[in-house]
């Protein structure tokens, strides 16, 4: 398998326990249609679980999206230690080359009364030469160019 990461810092004046609530326990009720994000997901289903670890979610996207719906599985989560873990498993997000996405985010208080939305993302593929990726990002105006498997890892010359 190959592996590309990403990680991206985003600071917020938000205090940190009420960020997590919103963007991971209650962001399948906030997110759908609403003021804060409507073309981004249209709805969330459970497919299996209580939202809990191993609850998988069929996840809509809103037509402002490239993609239509993708299997989401959640892989961890630490309310205390503000941590989520969750990987796309299913859907067309997958590009038909990736085995998985898999993110973690955790939120980090800081010492203003705010906090820090840390993100790591991998995405997954098999071991089969990687040529060019583009994945447009989240905020619709970037694009991320991922050479081949070669330049991806020197720990890893059989990737």
């Amino acid at each position: 398998m190959v592996a590309i990461t990403y990680d991206i810092e985003i600071p917020s004046s938000i205090p940190a326990a009420k960020m997590y609530k919103a963007v991971v326990l209650d962001a399948d009720a906030l997110i759908p249609n609403s003021k804060i994000m409507p073309q981004a997901i249209k709805n969330v289903e459970v497919l299996e679980g209580d939202g809990g670890v191993g609850t998988v979610k069929l996840v809509h996207f809103g037509e402002g999206s490239q993609y239509k719906s993708v299997k989401h599985r959640v892989d961890a989560i630490d309310i205390e230690n503000l941590t989520h873990s969750y990987s796309i498993v299913e859907g067309d997000a997958l590009m038909g080359s990736l085995e998985s996405i898999t993110y973690h985010v955790k939120i980090v208080p800081t010492e203003d009364g705010g906090c820090i939305s840390a993100r790591t993302g991998a995405f997954i593929r098999p071991r089969a030469t990687l040529r060019l990726m583009k994945r447009k990002s989240r905020k619709g105006e970037g694009v991320s160019d991922v050479q081949g498997h070669r330049g991806l890892s020197p720990c890893h010359p059989d990737a």
